[in-house]
């Protein structure tokens, strides 16, 4: 299968959103940050792929985020510190900032990812505790 660079297209935009498409990430082939494309305030969202073999070149930490890795497709191995384990689809890992990590691929097919950071300790709420229920009409 070949794989393309995506490109990063303006969809809509409004005073409280803003919408892009990186097309197929299936298709994807190399590593993709949003947080500019979508204006984010308070995380940073990437998409990461890895082909049969490859790793990330180098063991990484954080001063301030934390991460959290998806994984969409494949199957690797993740290291944080000292500690080797398995990875596969579905698996969802949470690295705190001073834990030093990297990833490889170790499937036939790419590994497909997605990573999200965000600042360490700063959610205070979440799900319906920061959520309101409002009188917006439904308009679909």
């Amino acid at each position: 299968m070949e794989t393309k660079k995506n490109e990063i297209k303006e969809m809509n935009v409004g005073t409280d959103f803003k919408h892009v498409s990186i097309g197929d990430v299936c298709a994807f082939s190399e590593k993709m940050f949003l947080k500019d494309a979508t204006g984010a305030t308070s995380c940073e969202l990437s998409f990461g792929v890895l082909n049969s073999g490859e790793a990330v070149p180098f063991f990484h930490a954080h001063k301030q985020n934390e991460e959290q890795y998806i994984v969409l497709s494949g199957a690797g191995d993740f290291q944080v510190n000292d500690t080797v384990f398995p990875i596969a689809n579905g698996s969802v890992i949470r690295v705190a900032t001073a834990g030093n990590r990297s990833l490889r691929c170790t499937s036939d097919e790419p590994l497909r990812y997605i990573c999200i950071q965000a600042k360490e300790g700063s959610l205070e709420q979440y799900t319906m505790g920061d959520g309101v229920i409002t009188d917006q009409e439904v308009r679909w």
